[in-house]
């Protein structure tokens, strides 16, 4: 039989990739690169009770405007109550360990069973960037936690996280405006 001659696209496409240094990355490398810099999926990280308050996207509300779609609700008194869930960054004590998401969030570890959840996690990652764990997270009240430590129940062990930003690396933008 003879070989066959046909190379498809994609290996075209990529041989002549490398003559610029091109390097290939998956979907899983883009989660990761946005996750460090505290970008979110919308879905993955907010649901349908998120305000742009809650995760830390308050600064693209035109506030000066007199009116906008959308003004009125985020004005009422449930979308701006305090303990409400936002989006913040967490970092495990343990820098190797890379939390699940969906895992629930607890306050207290003293308290009894059923213990009360204040939010969990949305998105986990290892980072090779920063050499740790980084994980983003819903938790009540959160952008007031910042510096405070959780604790995250699992069926082995309970791992404890610090609150912290969102925006693990490259803070201020120095890299992105280059």
């Amino acid at each position: 039989m003879r070989e066959s001659t046909y190379r498809p696209k994609l290996f075209r496409t990529w041989r002549s990739a490398k003559e610029y240094d091109i390097t290939p990355y998956g979907t899983e490398t883009m989660h990761v690169l946005r996750a460090e810099k505290g970008f979110i999926i919308v879905g993955q990280d907010t649901d349908g009770t998120v305000t742009p308050f809650d995760a830390g996207l308050d600064w693209a509300v035109g506030k000066k405007k007199a009116d906008f779609v959308g003004k009125r609700s985020l004005a009422r008194p449930d979308l701006v109550a305090s303990g409400r869930k936002q989006l913040v960054g967490l970092f495990t004590d343990d820098p190797n360990i890379v939390l699940e998401e969906g895992a629930q969030i607890v306050a207290d570890l003293n308290q009894p069973v059923p213990m009360t959840m204040i939010g969990h996690v949305t998105s986990s990652y290892w980072s090779d960037t920063l050499g740790r764990s980084i994980a983003l997270a819903l938790v009540a009240g959160g952008h007031n936690m910042m510096g405070q430590k959780i604790y995250v129940p699992m069926p082995d062990k309970t791992h404890v996280a610090t609150v912290r930003s969102m925006t693990f690396y490259d803070a201020e933008g120095a890299r992105l405006h280059v």
